[in-house]
């Protein structure tokens, strides 16, 4: 759980900072800034859990951890996009300033991102990241090696 939480707290600080950075200095709208922040802190994200979280070594199996931890991510997006993009309309609407706009934008995605948090964690552990322990007749008994 902490290093899950740890892993958590560098994916958002990436997210946050890029998409401050598309939002606040390239002025994207806030749906293109969810998009990229989204897919960028998504590779970090991936590598830390698999690896450090979780202690899985080797590759990534493409179907059973890359792509479900992918479409995670951008079920993650698609939430925390409509949230921005609903947050984004409301500023405009009532004349916030760019500062509190891209504050606003920020804050909204770390929001929505955090609600999925505790979701996300239950479908690493049970699901996409568990150890399989290899059944015993699958050993060739002679020195426990998998046939």
């Amino acid at each position: 759980m902490f290093r899950y939480s740890m892993v958590s707290v560098v994916s958002v600080g990436v997210s946050t900072a890029v998409l401050v950075f598309c939002s606040g200095i390239l002025s994207w709208s806030a749906v293109v800034s969810n998009t990229v922040a989204t897919a960028v802190a998504t590779v970090p994200s991936y590598e830390l859990n698999r690896k450090w979280a979780w202690g899985k070594t080797g590759r990534g199996h493409m179907f059973k951890e890359v792509l479900p931890f992918w479409v995670l991510s951008f079920v993650g997006w698609g939430f925390s996009t409509l949230c921005v993009w609903l947050v984004e309309g409301y500023a405009k609407d009532h004349h916030f300033s760019h500062l509190a706009r891209t504050g606003t934008v920020g804050i909204t995605s770390i929001a929505a991102f955090g609600v999925l948090w505790v979701i996300k964690f239950i479908i690493f552990n049970k699901i996409l990241f568990v150890h399989r322990p290899v059944p015993l007749d699958a050993l060739d008994g002679r020195a426990g090696i998998p046939t």
